[in-house]
């Protein structure tokens, strides 16, 4: 097919190796695909391979880029922002790589935000991407947070149980344990499966805590452990294929 020939969306995406087609259809019609700068969620939509600029999770596609499949999980410190660019200039999670990985069209998989820390995991594959940030597979993320009050048995059953937020979401119910209490502050251990946004803050905001510090420990299977903030690594075999496996594309 000449380079210049119009081709569907979703059919451009999986030639390009982002993902399979069905895979593809639900990237766009989430609102993860732009095509010259505006979102579409018609998978049928026509592109022109090397003339339309196509973005998928903020990263740009390249038709037939057929790119092996690269896992760096990074430690993300806080004061950098979880996407490829940053229009305000701020330090991304990306500009943490070295050049050779920058090279290989990594996106990071999720969010967390800017005074955030912890567990990230960026990869070209596409198909991962989507079974980790597609809310029906409800992969767990454990966080630690560092809050400045004690924390009361009622504010850790609301919790427990499902609360709402100010903004009128209902949430699901979280896992919640305080692990320590010394001096006033409390560290809890809360483990989520949905992708609300700003979720731990907001739910700290309505019951009066103030976090000091948020940091992501899980992701699924994969474990933060003891990587420093700022400093990344790439995924052992085995855990490609824990993670693969916790997916269901083994």
């Amino acid at each position: 097919m000449p380079e210049n020939s119009p081709v569907r969306l979703n059919k451009y995406l999986a030639d390009a190796g982002i993902a399979s087609r069905r895979g593809a259809d639900a990237l766009i019609q989430g609102g993860r695909v732009c095509v010259n700068g505006l979102i579409q969620r018609e998978p049928g939509t026509r592109v022109i391979p090397g003339q339309d600029t196509v973005l998928c999770n903020g990263a740009p596609v390249s038709a037939k880029q057929n790119a092996p499949s690269s896992y760096i999980m990074l430690h993300k410190p806080v004061h950098t922002v979880t996407t490829v660019n940053d229009p305000q200039g701020r330090k991304t999670v990306v500009d943490l790589l070295p050049e050779e990985l920058r090279t290989l069209r990594l996106f990071p998989v999720g969010r967390l935000d800017y005074m955030s820390e912890g567990l990230l995991l960026l990869t070209n594959d596409g198909e991962v991407t989507l079974r980790l940030t597609h809310p029906s597979y409800e992969h767990p993320k454990k966080y630690e947070v560092l809050v400045r009050e004690a924390v009361t048995e009622k504010s850790l059953g609301i919790m427990r149980q499902g609360m709402r937020l100010q903004e009128g979401e209902r949430l699901a119910p979280v896992e919640v344990e305080s692990a320590s209490d010394a001096g006033g502050a409390t560290l809890l251990r809360m483990t989520l499966r949905q992708g609300v946004n700003r979720q731990i803050r907001r739910m700290c905001r309505d019951l009066g805590l103030t976090i000091l510090r948020l940091r992501r420990i899980e992701l699924g299977p994969l474990f933060l452990g003891n990587l420093e903030p700022g400093k990344w690594r790439a995924l052992t075999d085995a855990e490609i294929k824990t993670l693969k496996s916790s997916l269901g594309l083994d």
